[in-house]
């Protein structure tokens, strides 16, 4: 099986994931305007695959501003549309917008992160502990952290990201993330999540573990 064979049965597989009703599987075939989401983080999956990343970047679950919206983990409405630090999205990269996308205000946390990492010139590849969007009973529109049972839904989809892309190393981005990947049996650095006044943590974290040779650049 080529790896991107292995990247559209992964998509596939995200499509056909049942999450129930306090959670939102956003790439769900059942809808047709999930189509568009699924054909982002198929794009950006192939980008990756080109920039051949050595880390994965572990998160704790997609928000309903972000990239619940794009698709595509850690971006919101302006980064999907091209306003992002490293050129890759945009509809001249083959991105589409999906319906929401003008309806819902932008996630900063997102443009966050894409900025911390064009300042570092690191580029991991990105992902989720519960890769759905888990939300308060009958609002959609909210977050909540996912449940220990999501989460450990969810280690299976970090955990083929990682052999599909050879990933040598993986970093967990705040206490969720940390938890499911310590779980799975790796021990792994955890480092501050760049939401809520942490982005000099968040990036301090990154550098330190630059600097100390514990994860590396793309190849």
């Amino acid at each position: 099986m080529t790896t991107r064979q292995g990247i559209r049965e992964f998509v596939e597989r995200l499509g056909s994931f049942e999450t129930g009703s306090v959670s939102r599987n956003f790439f769900s075939t059942q809808l047709p305007e999930n189509a568009a989401r699924r054909r982002n983080v198929t794009r950006y999956f192939e980008q990756m695959l080109e920039r051949r990343p050595t880390v994965l970047l572990v998160g704790e679950a997609p928000g309903y501003r972000g990239m619940t919206v794009t698709g595509v983990p850690f971006t919101n409405r302006a980064l999907i549309s091209g306003n992002d630090p490293f050129g890759m999205f945009g509809p001249a990269n083959g991105y589409v917008m999906p319906p929401e996308v003008l309806a819902v205000p932008a996630e900063p946390t997102a443009t966050v992160m894409w900025n911390v990492l064009a300042e570092l010139d690191f580029l991991p590849l990105l992902w989720s502990a519960y890769p759905f969007h888990p939300h308060q009973p009958g609002r959609p529109q909210s977050n909540r952290t996912p449940s220990a049972p999501e989460i450990a839904a969810g280690t299976i989809f970090w955990q083929d990201l990682a052999r599909l892309f050879g990933i040598d190393s993986v970093v967990a981005v705040g206490n969720i993330a940390h938890r499911s990947v310590t779980a799975s049996g790796l021990q792994v650095p955890k480092i501050r999540h760049p939401a809520h006044g942490g982005k000099e943590l968040f990036r301090q974290g990154l550098q330190d573990l630059l600097d100390a040779g514990v994860i590396r650049r793309n190849q």
